[in-house]
């Protein structure tokens, strides 16, 4: 898969992620994401927070140059 994929993947989980975050936490929830409080409060606090570090973890990887990062490091 190419860069631009994973980056477009990795920043909609993030925007997702926090926006559902704050809309939470004014009493709002998004219709698709329902299932993420089933389990209980915080385990949806904490899917949320998995969503917006995954989705930031995928963007910086998505955009590191690989080969540069290895031929910097020999």
């Amino acid at each position: 898969m190419n860069k631009g994929l994973f980056t477009l993947l990795g920043f909609l989980l993030f925007i997702l992620g926090f926006l559902s975050l704050v809309l939470s936490m004014i009493g709002i929830q998004l219709a698709f994401l329902l299932w993420i409080d089933l389990p209980g409060p915080l385990f949806g606090f904490l899917i949320r927070l998995g969503m917006i570090i995954g989705g930031v973890i995928i963007v910086a990887v998505a955009q590191t140059d690989w080969k540069r990062e290895r031929s910097e490091s020999l």
